[in-house]
């Protein structure tokens, strides 16, 4: 066995555009309302600190790691934030592999290891995902920005022997 990794991924909470625009909306209307109000207003100076701290925020977002996906030694590794536990998913009880939609909503939130209704869930950002069902049943969907490489790192280490 090697230790080398077929695929590596990292996905990053603050990159996704969609939340990226909105924090940018609202350090604008933020900037926006400073500027309309009048200088007797003491109140008037926090308009313009909430203003930079949501941009310094959104900064410091672009560059937290949520989580890295990699696929080594027949099996895909997930590891998350500080507190998290790491996710093997051993690729020999794997029985169906597909490339598909993460979901059909506009919105979806950052997740890692969330289970609801039979699925594991992992994403972070992007349209496609990777959906794996094991021998029980169970589905694991985890979003990729780079599904096409990632299904063909699932299918070459499932047929090596």
């Amino acid at each position: 066995m090697s230790d080398k990794s077929v695929f590596v991924e990292k996905q990053y909470l603050g990159r996704e555009w969609i939340p990226i625009t909105i924090r940018l909306v609202l350090a604008l209307f933020c900037f926006a309302a400073y500027f309309f109000t009048d200088e007797r207003e003491r109140n008037g100076d926090l308009l313009a600190i909430v203003g930079f701290v949501i941009i310094i925020i959104s900064i410091i977002m672009g560059f937290l790691l949520h989580f890295s996906t990699r696929v080594i030694n027949k099996s895909i590794l997930l590891d998350g934030l500080w507190s998290t536990r790491r996710v093997k998913i051993d690729l020999n009880s794997i029985v169906k592999v597909e490339k598909g939609t993460y979901s059909r909503y506009l919105f979806n939130n950052p997740v890692y290891n969330l289970h609801t209704k039979g699925t594991i869930r992992f994403y972070a950002a992007g349209n496609d995902a990777i959906h794996l069902t094991d021998r029980d049943g169970l589905v694991y969907i985890i979003g990729s920005q780079h599904a096409n490489e990632f299904l063909r790192a699932i299918k070459g280490e499932m047929k090596s022997v």
